[in-house]
C-alpha cells in the first residue's frame, strides 16, 4: 500500500536510549490508530529508516541526533466524534491540554459499536459550547471503564508527543481497596506483564517473559478483626502497562475489590455482613487515579492534578472504616510518599 506521507524527525535527548517502537508511538501520536503493534509492523515492512539505513528491530535504541524517517501507510479515515451533552468535570485546562476527572463506568473513547456516550463525546460538546474546536484531541493517559480519576487530553499532536514524554517522567498515583494485608508499610512489585495465552483479553505476570513493569505501593490503612481483611493502598506506577496495578496486585494475592477480571470472591470471608454485601455488589474495581504530577510540556511549570474520591468508593471506605486514611493522602502535601506509615482502623468483623 502506498504511503500517504513521510515523516522525518531528529532524535533529541528525550529520545536517547529509547526503544525505536516506543519513540515512534510518542512522536507519531497524532496519527489515527497509532499503536505499538502497528509501529512494529511498519518496522518489519521496512518503512522506518535511521540515518538512511533501514531499521530492522523494534528494540533498536536511538541516540541524540539520529535522523528517523517513517513512510506512513494509508490509514482509514478518522471517524468524527459526535458532540454529546454530558456531565464533564474539568480539573485543569489551557490552550494545550486538559485534565479531566473521569467518573467510574464511563467508556473513554468511541469504538466500533460504541460510537456515542463516551468521555470524548462529552469533551467534543464541552469544547464546542465554548467556541473552540476539538481539533486532533489525543488521550495521553488511559483509564479502564471501571477506573475513575485523573485523565490527560492533548489538544494537538505536538502537545501529545511532549505530554507523553512528560508523563513518563512524572508521578502517577492511584488508591486501591484490596482484599488481604501486605505485611509491610511499603513495597515494590517487579514482574513482567504479557497477554494471557489462555485469554487474550486478560494480562498476566511472569518473571521471565513480557514487558518490564514496576509498581510501588504503600499501605495507608487496613482493617482488623476476624475474617478477610481489607487494605487501602496507594500505588505509584513506574511503568505504564495495560492493567498494570490490577494484575500486579493479583499476583501478590491482593486482588482489588470489585475487579471483574482479576478479582476474587473473598467477600464471602468478611464477618461484617454489611461490608461483605457491599464488596460483593461493588460494581467495578475499587481503583482511583487520584494524583498526577508532571512538568507542563509547553511552559515547563509543575502541574499537580488531583481528583476527589468518587461517591461509590468513598462509601466503601466509610463502611470499612478506612475513610480517615483516605483523607490523609488527599489533603495538602499528601502523596509525597513520605511521613505516616500504616494506620489501624476499626474491625471489619
Amino acid at each position: 500500500m502506498e504511503p500517504t506521507e513521510t515523516r522525518t524527525f531528529r532524535a533529541h535527548r528525550g529520545d536517547a536510549r529509547e526503544r525505536l517502537d516506543l519513540a515512534l508511538v510518542t512522536r507519531l501520536a497524532d496519527v489515527y490508530g497509532i499503536s505499538r503493534t502497528r509501529v512494529q509492523q511498519w518496522i518489519a515492512d521496512g518503512r522506518v529508516r535511521i540515518n538512511g539505513a533501514t531499521a530492522h528491530k523494534p528494540s533498536d535504541r536511538l541516540a541524540p541526533g539520529d535522523e528517523v524517517e517513517v513512510r506512513l501507510p494509508a490509514a482509514p479515515p478518522r471517524p468524527e466524534t459526535k458532540p454529546q451533552e454530558m456531565p464533564l468535570s474539568v480539573l485543569y485546562e489551557d490552550e494545550h491540554l486538559l485534565a479531566l476527572d473521569k467518573p467510574p463506568g464511563l467508556v473513554v473513547h468511541p469504538t466500533i459499536g460504541h460510537r456515542e456516550g463516551t468521555l470524548l463525546n462529552a469533551l467534543a460538546w464541552y469544547l464546542k459550547e465554548r467556541g473552540g474546536e476539538p481539533g486532533r484531541l489525543g488521550l495521553v493517559s488511559r483509564l479502564d471503564k471501571g477506573t475513575s480519576g485523573v485523565l490527560l487530553v492533548a489538544r494537538t499532536g505536538e502537545v501529545h508527543a511532549r505530554l507523553a514524554r512528560a508523563l513518563r517522567r512524572g508521578e502517577k498515583e492511584y488508591l486501591a481497596v484490596v482484599y488481604g494485608k501486605t505485611g509491610m508499610d511499603r513495597g515494590r512489585i517487579d514482574l513482567k506483564i504479557l497477554r494471557d495465552p489462555a485469554d487474550r483479553r486478560r494480562m498476566t505476570t511472569s518473571k521471565t517473559e513480557g514487558l518490564d513493569s514496576s509498581t510501588l505501593f504503600e499501605t495507608l490503612a487496613e482493617t482488623d478483626g476476624e475474617g478477610v481483611p481489607l487494605s487501602l493502598l496507594r500505588c505509584r506506577l513506574l511503568t505504564g502497562r495495560t492493567h498494570q496495578i490490577r494484575v500486579h496486585l493479583k499476583a501478590r494475592r491482593l486482588p482489588i475489590v470489585g475487579d471483574p477480571v482479576y478479582g476474587e470472591p473473598r467477600w464471602k470471608g468478611i464477618a461484617d455482613p454489611v461490608l461483605a454485601a457491599l464488596c460483593r455488589d461493588f460494581p467495578r474495581q475499587a481503583l482511583h487515579a487520584w494524583r498526577l504530577a508532571l512538568e507542563h510540556p509547553m511552559t515547563g511549570e509543575r502541574l499537580e492534578l488531583r481528583a476527589p474520591i468518587p461517591p461509590d468508593m468513598a462509601n466503601l471506605l466509610s463502611v470499612a472504616g478506612l475513610e480517615a486514611a483516605a483523607r490523609s493522602p488527599l489533603g495538602p502535601g499528601g502523596g509525597s510518599g513520605e511521613g505516616q506509615g500504616r494506620s489501624r482502623t476499626r474491625s471489619a468483623g
